[in-house]
């Protein structure tokens, strides 16, 4: 059975384009630590085209947080701002570019409708 974090990670990878960051361009590592273990994963973003990588390359973001705690993020279970603000985990980097990807992350799953919403400017 695959974790929720290599789920949510999959489903990006597969997803190839992402409406909701389609003015978003850059790279965010992040950085799950537990004990002495890391593990990474890199998302590059280029106006809206999404590709993730177990990479550990120098990112314009890093968000650093523990497994658990990113499960709880990729399963809507926690807000990734919240989780920031609390000193959960940490962002070196560019964080502008944390506030834009936290809108991809899934609504809490007892939410009655769309935790977000996202709307196109009719021209």
């Amino acid at each position: 059975m695959v974790d929720a974090t290599t789920k949510f990670f999959e489903d990006l990878d597969g997803r190839g384009y992402e409406p909701l960051l389609e003015k978003t361009s850059g790279t965010l590592r992040f950085d799950l630590h537990e004990g002495a273990q890391t593990t990474h994963w890199l998302l590059r973003i280029d106006r809206g085209r999404l590709h993730v990588s177990q990479e550990d390359q120098e990112a314009d973001s890093v968000i650093q947080t523990s497994p658990k705690l990113f499960e709880d993020l990729a399963t809507g279970r926690e807000h990734g701002l919240a989780a920031l603000l609390r000193g959960d985990m940490t962002v070196t980097g560019d964080p502008r570019l944390v506030v834009q990807v936290e809108r991809i992350f899934p609504s809490p799953p007892d939410t009655q409708g769309p935790r977000r919403h996202y709307r196109r400017e009719v021209h």
